[in-house]
């Protein structure tokens, strides 16, 4: 498992009853969490005392019960190459915050990459959310292209940039459907030293376009290998989709990435440390690909 153990202003404190409790910076929430089955007692003082609630409704979806949180605040992550990243938060529709914390483990693996590569890397990060991704690699040193199809969600990416001090870095913000933004990409002849993505179950494009993962991603990952320069660096895929084990990424990877290019796969979960425990809660999963230098 790939643990993003070196958060400063995020922790996981405890997990019981289908629920986390978690420090952002200085405010405790909690969230559901469907990885969190069992059931032990919640002897944390926080679970009565959080800055906010969210309470998942029979019916789908849910709702968050504020007690003093912020409409917005912030929490710092710094990475290896030792640029401190700043991420705006703030709670929205169905229990985010517009941040995953596990996924550091994924920028502290391929920023590193970029930083060793000692020449200029084009990057494009498709499904890119709130820029996470985006900026870590911007950080390291990278050109990148962010692709999502939520104006609202690109937007929110720029003001990530602006408070990591990235404004002014080479990033391409893109509102577009991702897989119409591949084709076109792949008709101008672009090619790309790193592709990130992290497809969404499913969803729509800004057009209304469907994207169900188990349908899509076989043949999505066999356009985006045409982007691969002649000399990659690497290729990352993130999934929360149960039904996408690490097996399967590594599978899906080699068949249709390392096929041809030379290059080592490696898929894993990923998690974070559960302070008041000391196990690992699962959050999604990951496959690698790391080229060999040319």
């Amino acid at each position: 498992m790939w643990i993003a153990d070196l958060w400063k202003d995020y922790q996981v404190i405890d997990c019981s009853g289908g629920e986390k409790l978690e420090s952002w910076q200085k405010y405790l929430l909690i969230r559901p969490d469907p990885q969190v089955i069992w059931n032990t007692p919640k002897t944390e003082k926080g679970w009565k005392k959080p800055n906010a609630h969210y309470f998942r409704s029979q019916k789908g979806g849910g709702q968050w019960t504020f007690y003093d949180l912020p409409e917005q605040w912030s929490v710092d992550y710094t990475l290896p190459c030792e640029r401190t990243l700043s991420f705006q938060l703030k709670p929205f529709s169905f229990k985010h915050t517009g941040l995953f914390p596990e996924q550091a483990a994924n920028w502290d693996w391929f920023s590193e990459l970029i930083v060793k590569a000692d020449r200029p890397i084009k990057v494009l990060n498709l499904f890119a959310y709130t820029g996470g991704a985006t900026l870590a690699a911007a950080a390291a040193g990278a050109s990148v292209t962010h692709v999502d199809a939520s104006k609202g969600m690109v937007q929110w990416a720029k003001e990530n940039a602006r408070s990591s001090g990235l404004a002014e870095a080479p990033i391409r913000w893109i509102v577009d459907d991702c897989v119409k933004f591949v084709e076109r990409e792949i008709r101008r002849g672009n090619h790309y030293d790193a592709i990130i993505m992290d497809p969404p179950s499913y969803g729509r494009g800004p057009k209304g376009e469907i994207w169900k993962i188990e349908d899509s991603i076989y043949s999505f990952v066999a356009l985006c290998r045409q982007l691969l320069s002649d000399n990659p660096l690497f290729f990352l895929i993130n999934s929360y989709t149960t039904g996408l084990a690490p097996s399967v990424l590594t599978y899906m990877l080699s068949t249709e990435i390392v096929k041809d290019f030379s290059g080592t796969v490696k898929s894993d979960e990923l998690g974070l440390p559960v302070k008041h425990t000391g196990l690992i809660l699962p959050c999604g999963a990951s496959g690698r690909v790391e080229f060999n230098k040319l």
